[in-house]
Parts: C-alpha cells; structure tokens; sequence
C-alpha cells in the first residue's frame, strides 16, 4: 500500500532546503498538524452526531432530521451555531475555576488520543514504543474534567452524576486494558505500528483464536461503558439526574462535553480497529489474489475509518436496542463477570502464544 509518509518526509526535506531552520521547521510543521487535528475533529464530531440521529432514527422507523438542508444534512451545522452563540451562564455557588477548567481537560483529553491514532501507512503524528500504553494513559484523564464538573457546579444531581461516571468509567477501564493487553501479548509490542503491521498476513481477531474474539467483546463492551453511552449512560440519566455532570453547563462549554462524548465513540472504535480489525490493512482472502489486489488499491485511510464507523455502529446500535441498567447492576457485571473473564482470557491467550496455538 502506498506510504504517506513519504509526503510527510517530502514536506520536511522541502522546508529545509528552502534556507529554514531544523527549530523552525518543527514548530511550522506541529502549527500545521495541529490545525490538521483540530479541523478532523469538528468534522467527525458533525458527522457522528447526524450518524447517531440517522441510525436512531432508523432503528425506530422514523426519518430523523429532515428539515435543515437536503436530507437534514445541514442540521448539525445549525446545532453547532447555536451553541456558539448561547451565553455562558456563571451560576452563584459554583468554584468558578474549576468550572470553567472542567470542559477543556475533558476535550484536551479528548484531542490528545486523536492525534496518537495512526489513520494511514505512514499517516501518525505520534509513534512511540510504548504508544498503546500512553493513550490508556490519556483517556483517563478525562475522568478528571468530569468529577472536577460535577462537583464544581454545586449541584446535587450534577456530583451524583461525576460519581456515577467516575466510578463507572475507573471500573471498566481495567477490563478496557485487559483486552487489549490480550492483543498486546499476542503481538509482543506496546508500538501501535507494530500492532498493525504484524496483521499484514490477518487480523488478529482471525489471527487470535478464541481469546482474541473473546478479547473484542469484552472491549466493546467495556468501551461502551467507558464512553457513558446507552445501556451503560448511567451518569446522565435522564429521569433521574436532568442531565447527569453538565446540568448547570452552558453554550460552549457545553458543547466541549457534546464534542468530547462523540469523539470518544470514534477514539474506543479507532482503537479496536488498530487492535483486533488490522487498523489500516485491508482484507485479503487466501488464494484470491485478484480480490487482495483490488483492495490493495483502496487508501489506507479509508480502510481505518470505515472500520472505526463499523464498530461505531456496532455501540449505537446497543445504546438504541437495550434499556438502561441500575447502577448497581452495571458495577456488578463489572467486578463480578467482565473483568474476572477479562483475566482469565489474557491467561488463556499466554497460553496460546507460549504453545503457538495461533494463525
């Protein structure tokens, strides 16, 4: 496939060679990226939220939006004006500071997993060896911003919401990192272009045997959880807490925990494609060498994201088919069943890669 990072090394040998200097060749080029970033991340965050409203929508036999430009296209751009122009409303109470830092840890959380994601053959913006490790490192972050919301708004159904979700999401973070350190066993590498290149010749959900099909399950599973998303959205109960943390927020500050929450449903997708789905390489099929090479001709950046929609699909379709758990039940499942078969799985793999029980 071809390797984008031979346009990367293009455009840094062509700003030296125009008289710049190595210092300021670097900080062009991170101003750039990060602009890059930014802009992909508005974008996902339009196109998962008329996703969402089009697949519930679908899922219960309704058109969804229709009325804001061909389709409905354009109603996600009316939303997002809105919210820009709302007042940001300073209640009496409330630690100001806090409050107002609550939203930029969760959306800085929030960004900083983005850009570790490799999107392509030579498309990553951060490469390290332990890459896996940093980005489980970053996503528990953003369980700060939440607590730091929730108690900071001075406001009852707001902190029961922070401690629902901080609660939920340190629970299922264990059996989130359990799963994927099935696959990190199996690969021998925390290098996230060493997980997907080692699938060169086969996902490692075929690759894997059980314990890696195991191991996706129970990272859906727990992704979903970790996302505070439908059965698992125990944090903004409707019913029961308004709105859960971000009760008191307002115009953009509330449109950062808006934001946060749908990029983190392509970050936990990105992630499992990265992890079991091959993350960038395409799907070859044993002896059908003209089928391989059709999909060979396919971008590498098209196969991740299509894989990240699939499993993004995969997680709304659970929000919109199963009702909300108690509390009580969704810790439960945690401590009691996922995480014990989360360990017993990563026991199982060991055993796999030790005996060269895999593909």
């Amino acid at each position: 496939m071809f390797d984008f990072g031979k346009w990367t090394s293009a455009f840094n040998d062509w700003l030296l060679g125009v008289g710049m200097s190595d210092w300021l060749a670097v900080i062009i080029e991170c101003v750039l990226i990060g602009v890059a970033v930014l802009g992909v991340y508005t974008v996902l965050a339009l196109f998962y939220i008329l996703y969402e409203r089009k697949l519930c929508a679908w899922f219960q036999c309704r058109l969804g939006p229709m009325r804001v430009g061909p389709w409905g296209l354009l109603q996600v751009f009316a939303d997002m004006f809105k919210i820009l122009i709302k007042e940001l409303i300073s209640l009496k109470g409330t630690d100001r500071f806090l409050f107002k830092l609550a939203p930029y840890i969760v959306i800085t959380s929030s960004v900083v997993m983005l850009a570790c994601l490799p999107w392509g053959n030579g498309l990553q913006i951060i490469d390290w060896n332990i890459g896996i490790f940093f980005v489980l490192a970053v996503s528990s972050v953003g369980v700060l911003g939440i607590l730091l919301a929730g108690w900071s708004s001075n406001n009852k159904y707001t902190l029961i919401g922070a401690m629902r979700s901080g609660a939920q999401m340190i629970s299922y973070e264990i059996s989130l990192g359990l799963a994927i350190m099935t696959i990190v066993l199996m690969c021998g590498s925390m290098n996230i272009s060493d997980i997907v290149n080692g699938q060169a010749d086969g996902w490692y959900i075929f690759k894997g045997h059980i314990p890696a099909f195991i191991a996706f399950l129970i990272y859906v599973i727990a992704a979903t959880a970790e996302t505070n998303r439908g059965p698992f959205d125990l944090p903004e109960a409707e019913h029961e807490l308004t709105a859960g943390y971000h009760t008191e927020y307002s115009g953009i500050h509330f449109g950062f925990f808006y934001l946060a929450e749908y990029l983190n449903l392509f970050i936990v997708s990105g992630i499992a494609t990265l992890m079991f789905l091959g993350g960038w390489m395409p799907l070859h099929v044993t002896g059908w060498d003209g089928f391989n090479n059709v999909m060979d001709l396919i971008p590498s950046p098209i196969w991740f994201v299509l894989k990240a929609f699939f499993i993004s699909f995969v997680i709304i379709w659970f929000k919109w088919t199963f009702p909300r758990v108690r509390i009580d039940q969704l810790l439960a499942f945690e401590w009691k069943y996922l995480m014990p078969f989360a360990l017993a799985n990563m026991l199982l793999m060991t055993l796999c890669v030790a005996f060269g029980w895999h593909f």
